[in-house]
């Protein structure tokens, strides 16, 4: 058994392609085990596409926090930002809902908050965005322990993932033989150790593949470049507002 797990797509079909592309090359064929993690449509230029795409993939998909703002416009996390700031993403909300149809907007509704799926015998997958119990949730490699085992603890022995923070990582949950990983972000990949003033994004996607195969499990963390070019693109020729401060974060 082998699941292929990708998160964070933030509306670039470009980088989901070249996910599915580097799939497809390695033996994946439609049908085989997938499952998106959430924070799917909202952001790039391209959410119209990411749907089209995931309704031919007929995946799970989780509900993230971007994917529940992009719809009701409530902020449940506890993020401040400034009035520029809401003001922006106010109008690129208001442009993505304009290019998506009432029946795509319906397809979003129904993302799931937890997806559990079989690995082999008896062991389990437990998907969610941010953790089991909230999309909000943040996990990151220095969550403290005592934090991070309450989070998860109360759901094994299940293997956990969840996407959310954009940062490839697995750690062991506890005492126990489980453990929980990020597969990353498929396609708003960046470095979580860049100056304030700075933001710079990956021109790589990355997603995880877990096998179960003879009772032994194997997590794989992978990264593929994508036509940053492309990209760049399908902003101009979006719509798209703020375009330009987006492009800003893949310099040339």
């Amino acid at each position: 058994m082998k699941i292929a797990v990708i998160a964070d797509i933030h509306g670039n079909c470009v980088a989901l392609d070249a996910v599915l592309a580097d799939l497809r090359g390695a033996g994946w064929v439609a049908g085989d085990p997938l499952v998106c993690l959430g924070d799917a449509i909202q952001g790039g230029p391209q959410p119209a596409e990411v749907v089209g795409r995931l309704r031919e993939l007929a995946c799970p998909v989780m509900m993230g926090n971007a994917d529940a703002w992009l719809l009701t416009g409530e902020e449940t996390g506890s993020e401040t930002t400034s009035d520029s700031e809401r003001q922006q993403m106010d109008a690129v909300r208001d442009w993505a809902l304009s290019r998506l149809s009432a029946a795509d907007q319906a397809f979003i509704a129904v993302f799931q908050p937890t997806v559990t799926l079989p690995l082999d015998g008896e062991r389990r997958l437990l998907c969610f965005h941010g953790s089991p119990q909230s999309f909000d949730e943040v996990i990151l490699p220095t969550t403290p322990e005592a934090d991070f085992v309450a989070l998860l603890a109360a759901f094994l022995p299940a293997i956990q993932t969840g996407g959310h923070t954009h940062l490839q990582q697995i750690r062991h949950i506890g005492g126990s033989d489980s453990f929980f990983f990020n597969p990353g972000s498929v396609g708003l990949a960046y470095s979580h150790q860049q100056p304030d003033s700075v933001f710079h994004a990956d021109p790589w996607a990355e997603y995880a593949v877990l096998s179960a195969v003879h009772g032994s499990l194997r997590l794989e963390l992978r990264r593929v470049l994508f036509a940053v070019d492309v990209l760049r693109a399908c902003y101009h020729n979006s719509g798209r507002p703020y375009a330009a401060a987006a492009l800003a974060q893949y310099p040339v």
